[in-house]
């Protein structure tokens, strides 16, 4: 399976590198399917078309609009194919088997059924399926499964397939320790597991989007990063590699792998929650209802002499307009006093493996944070993730801060790793 991304489609070069791409992958002996989003920026463009023509255009109409981009992409990898001796065959998701709920702008897949990829795989094609895309089970409607959705395709196909490998081709020559756009000195990671990979995306990394990583984390599918513009390997994500180690040290310790970032994020607090078993559970539902991804979660009592509490939530700014609308409409059912929001926060978390089970990582990560005068609101942690939220113009002093600690900082910002007593912590190398 080979997934090219919008920006390795932008132009007529991008096309016939893909092509390329694909024609010599199927030289060497493999069979391949592959998986296309829009070119460059036609999502947007269509996004802002739709938007001059109707302020409040239908989602089902909505979709079937957005959904043009990547069949144009199809169409011309197959043009390019056909001249480099391939034969190529062009599938709508519709027709490649993708069935999806009716949640239009971010459909999630009920089912897959590639019968018509299989046998065109059988009678020597390439199947170019359009990604971002599939169809209701009643009445055979266009959805399109949101951000990530072409990744999300190509592991979905990958996986009902028996795939190998699914091959994502972007822009990027891989998963790095941070962003090399802000950290020049950020190294490329050569093996991740892919429960790493689920914090990374969580934190903000745009590389793999979330639930592309958790699809092909359930079916025990692994994936490689790749750049669709210099031949090198790029980064494995492999499931259950933090059960089954590859080239890892045989002994137990905690790893850091990366440290991230980011800044559009939003603080929800639910003021004066009644202390009732299903107050929060009724608060989650209409979150859910929402869309909102809940990133972090604290809940403390209102006051001494009362039976109410406090709850705050962190969630993605673009998330919060919706669902501070939907907890807004509850008030009255669920009996909370009031609802603040507070845009202005960001949250920098490292990524490894070990994190709930290690104290020094633990005092480390927080050390780091003190010592360079950075305010800490929420704090959340897992066994592969560890964040704190603050405000957003302190991120990228926290986000520099924590690099130091765990020496992925460049040379020239120093590194005071091993300060904070018998740190064991081991930071991936390329």
């Amino acid at each position: 399976m080979q997934k090219f991304g919008g920006s390795s489609l932008a132009d007529a070069a991008g096309i016939l590198r893909a092509a390329e791409r694909i024609a010599k992958t199927r030289t060497n002996g493999y069979r391949v399917v592959a998986v296309v989003s829009a070119m460059g920026d036609t999502t947007d463009d269509l996004c802002d078309l739709a938007a001059e023509v109707s302020p409040r255009p239908l989602p089902v109409d909505l979709d079937a609009l957005l959904s043009i981009g990547e069949l144009v992409s199809a169409a011309l990898l197959a043009i390019a194919l056909t001249d480099l001796g391939q034969v190529p065959r062009t599938f709508t998701g519709s027709a490649a088997g993708l069935v999806t709920d009716s949640i239009h702008g971010r459909a999630h897949i009920t089912d897959v059924r590639p019968n018509r990829v299989r046998s065109s795989l059988a009678n020597g094609e390439v199947p170019i399926v359009a990604g971002f895309q599939g169809r209701t089970q009643k009445r055979n409607r266009v959805t399109t499964l949101g951000r990530g959705g072409s990744d999300l395709t190509a592991v979905a196909l990958a996986a009902a397939l028996g795939a190998e490998i699914c091959e994502i081709y972007t822009d990027v020559d891989g998963v790095y320790t941070a962003d090399p756009r802000v950290v020049p000195a950020a190294r490329k990671i050569d093996i991740l597991s892919s429960e790493e990979m689920l914090e990374l995306a969580a934190s903000g990394s745009k590389v793999l989007h979330l639930r592309c990583v958790e699809y092909a984390r359930r079916f025990g599918l692994p994936i490689h990063v790749r750049s669709s513009f210099v031949p090198v390997s790029g980064t494995l994500i492999l499931p259950g590699l933090d059960r089954h180690p590859l080239q890892q040290p045989a002994r137990e310790q905690a790893e850091v792998t990366a440290v991230s970032g980011v800044d559009s994020t939003s603080k929800i607090t639910v003021a004066g929650i009644p202390d009732k078993p299903d107050s929060i559970a009724r608060i989650f539902q209409v979150l859910s209802r929402s869309g909102a991804d809940v990133q972090a979660i604290v809940q403390n009592t209102a006051g001494p002499d009362t039976r109410r509490s406090d709850v705050s939530l962190v969630v993605p700014a673009a998330q919060a307009a919706a669902a501070l609308a939907m907890l807004g409409a509850e008030k009255g059912s669920i009996g909370f006093e009031g609802l603040h929001n507070d845009g202005e926060v960001g949250r920098v978390s490292i990524s490894g493996l070990g994190m709930r089970s290690s104290p020094e990582i633990f005092c480390t990560f927080l050390k780091a944070l003190s010592d360079a005068d950075v305010d800490l609101d929420l704090f959340d942690i897992s066994e592969t993730s560890m964040g704190a939220v603050t405000h957003a113009d302190r991120l990228a002093d926290a986000e520099r801060a924590v690099r130091r600690a765990f020496g992925m900082a460049p040379s020239d910002e120093g590194s005071v790793a091993g300060q904070a007593g018998d740190l064991r912590t081991v930071v991936r190398q390329p």
